[in-house]
């Protein structure tokens, strides 16, 4: 009666902790499942991942705490996301069925599911409570090894092939076979004179005695700024540098203003020095 009393009530730190990470860990829950997207699902799911760890190192777990961070969040997770973002999963196409009966399938997966959830819950019981010391009495480490690999080695082993199931068959998904013959150089080179492309290789961008870099055009004989000689992205991007025939005139006026103002600066340094 006193383990029960014990497990029964709990200091407030623990009751505030259990609250606001609870809550935190069903909004991830249902943000897992109520987002439209899937990689916004994955990162909800991961969040409540984070908060269960918490949980366990509150409890004293910490070794299945740091595993939980570390294999579920930080390996599992990412792999999920690795596999959703190289299949490119969007919106729409959770929207085609693929498989005809799907969802009915997916609908009685979740109704036994649920059946089974509430079961065990109805048959949990706390008459023979075991405490922390008690289940870690023979180091922690060594019992969650001793239940994963007899009591729940079944699920361990399903886990671990659905997880490689998943990577492969994202390879499976993004992998395309080719049905032509790659284009060669002389394929490549023919068109572009067709298309009446750019033949010869891009001209170099400019280069002054300032000025050595990407981001500044060359210049044609007539001063005028070649557009080829500067990366298109850059010049959307509003990262080319102005080296127009103002740009420049007002770079040289600027320059000569600076040299006279080094210039009169000397004077009066000389001055000061006869003196």
């Amino acid at each position: 009666m006193s383990a029960l009393a014990a497990a029964g009530t709990a200091s407030t730190g623990e009751a505030v902790q259990f609250w606001l990470l609870g809550t935190v860990a069903v909004i991830g829950a249902l943000s897992t499942v109520l987002m439209k997207k899937a990689v916004h699902s994955a990162l909800s799911l991961a969040g409540t991942m984070i908060v269960l760890a918490v949980f366990y190192l509150a409890n004293g777990a910490y070794f299945l705490g740091v595993v939980q961070i570390v294999v579920y969040t930080g390996a599992i997770m990412m792999l999920f996301l690795f596999v959703v973002m190289l299949v490119g999963v969007t919106a729409a196409d959770s929207l085609k069925e693929t498989i005809k009966g799907q969802r009915w399938l997916a609908g009685l997966c979740a109704l036994g599911f649920g059946i089974l959830l509430v079961a065990g819950i109805a048959n949990a019981s706390l008459k023979d409570f075991t405490g922390l010391g008690q289940a870690n009495s023979g180091g922690n480490v060594q019992g969650l090894a001793a239940l994963i690999f007899t009591k729940y080695v079944f699920a361990f082993e399903i886990t671990g092939a659905l997880l490689i199931t998943a990577a492969v068959g994202a390879m499976v998904l993004t992998h395309r076979e080719r049905t032509e013959r790659p284009a060669g150089q002389r394929e490549r080179s023919q068109e572009r004179v067709r298309a009446g492309k750019q033949v010869p290789p891009l001209p170099a961008p400019g280069v002054y005695a300032r000025h050595n870099a990407v981001d500044v055009p060359g210049l044609l004989p007539d001063g005028t700024p070649a557009e080829l000689t500067v990366n298109p992205t850059l010049r959307s991007r509003g990262q080319i540098r102005d080296v127009s025939g103002e740009a420049l005139q007002e770079l040289a006026a600027l320059e000569q203003r600076s040299a006279e103002w080094v210039g009169h600066g000397r004077g009066e340094d000389a001055k000061e020095a006869r003196k």
